[in-house]
């Protein structure tokens, strides 16, 4: 379809009949995503209100089909990159996200950290090191005042405000210590993430979320004991970079419920969805 056919049709979006916009809003929506930057300039072209409100709920849906996409690309391929699948959860809120700036900001934090690593140093010294410079010269830190907000799941705002829940906590962090060679991974443990670092016959635990503290597989027994739970394997072992993405996006869920927004909550349950039923 040519551009001024396009801009035809966008035109007929606040015609008063509604089985007319029925129509063209779902043209627009079978182009697919290629449509936004278009759309965009025609929400800015436009005068007409109801125009631009339905320009701006195509764009939100057609954004949305683009991150269900791209999650089910991103699982599909291995869900490798780790820090990709977090972006693409960003998007939801910041859909012109910079995934290399975030990157960038990573490899940078990599640097701050390795400056204070050295050749020999234990597994236990290694966390130590990167503890140091992770809470006190990079300054992250639990979110507690704020702790359901949905920012909390959104990477980029986390690494900008140096303030988030254990999840995100735990994926920057691991993504630091990957970067430098440690063997850290995640754990999902009922109600709360963490991180173990794990090699040959050693193997402890990182509570990410209070500032780093090293505990033992003792620990993780007493806390399932406590919460009157039967021990499970995946209590204790690595999950998944596919694991891991799901529950942020769980985790963004529950944030809307407490919020009130029952349109998100639909919306992020598509996602989430997307990536189950493609298993």
């Amino acid at each position: 379809m040519k551009e001024k056919e396009i801009k035809a049709l966008v035109s007929l979006l606040d015609d008063d009949d509604t089985e007319v916009t029925t129509l063209v809003e779902n043209k627009i929506r079978s182009m697919g995503k290629g449509i936004i930057p278009f759309l965009e300039t025609e929400w800015e072209e436009s005068f007409s209100p109801i125009a631009q409100r339905r320009i701006e709920e195509l764009i939100h849906e057609l954004q949305l089909g683009g991150m269900a996409e791209r999650l089910v690309h991103w699982k599909n391929g291995g869900a490798l990159d780790l820090l990709e699948g977090m972006s693409i959860i960003a998007t939801y809120q910041y859909p012109d996200l910079n995934f290399q700036k975030l990157r960038d900001e990573i490899d940078q934090f990599r640097y701050d950290v390795w400056e204070q690593f050295g050749s020999e140093m234990s597994p236990v010294d290694q966390v130590k090191a990167l503890n140091g410079v992770f809470y006190s010269v990079l300054g992250f830190g639990a979110n507690t005042k704020n702790f359901h907000s949905a920012s909390n799941s959104m990477i980029n705002i986390v690494m900008e405000s140096r303030r988030g829940n254990p999840i995100t906590l735990c994926v920057i962090y691991m993504l630091i210590a990957r970067k430098l060679q440690m063997p850290v991974y995640g754990v999902n443990l009922p109600n709360l993430f963490v991180l173990t670092y794990k090699r040959d016959t050693t193997q402890f635990y990182i509570n990410v979320f209070n500032r780093g503290i090293i505990f033992s597989r003792t620990d993780i027994d007493h806390y399932i004991a406590q919460l009157n739970l039967s021990p499970k394997e995946s209590f204790y072992q690595p999950c998944t970079h596919l694991e891991i993405v799901q529950r942020v996006l769980r985790n963004l869920i529950v944030s809307y419920e407490k919020a009130g927004e029952p349109e998100k909550i639909r919306e992020v349950e598509r996602l989430l969805m997307a990536m189950i039923d493609e298993e």
